[in-house]
């Protein structure tokens, strides 16, 4: 079982998530709307994962894993994007993320990447 902070702007895909995590056994130590706010939930949590939103109001995802990296370089990120959104993925693997989930979410995919992640 994980602590896994969930970061996401929309509060229904928070919801959807956290559904998943719980159902696969993981506990959701905290959430946030935005990068700003996962980097200073990240501090205060220390969760065992992260999911990512990438496109977010006030820091958006990849300057968050960037962040989050630098106070901790074994911090474990999965980015979380829309259908349309590679080059965007790219990045955020390059900026530290170790995987990334597509929305519309599919529970099997979610929980095999953090299987993957955590191992």
């Amino acid at each position: 079982m994980a602590k896994i902070l969930v970061v996401d702007d929309a509060a229904f895909m928070r919801m959807m998530l956290r559904d998943i995590l719980l159902n696969g056994g993981h506990e959701v130590v905290a959430e946030a709307a935005n990068g700003l706010e996962a980097v200073e939930q990240y501090s205060i949590c220390k969760p065992d994962l992260v999911t990512m939103d990438i496109t977010m109001p006030v820091m958006e995802g990849i300057d968050a894993v960037k962040q989050i990296r630098q106070n901790d370089p074994n911090a474990k990120i999965i980015m979380c994007s829309a259908m349309g959104q590679q080059g965007m993925v790219v990045q955020s693997i390059q900026a530290g993320a170790r995987d990334f989930v597509v929305k519309p979410f599919q529970a099997e995919r979610v929980l095999e990447a953090i299987g993957k992640v955590l191992a």
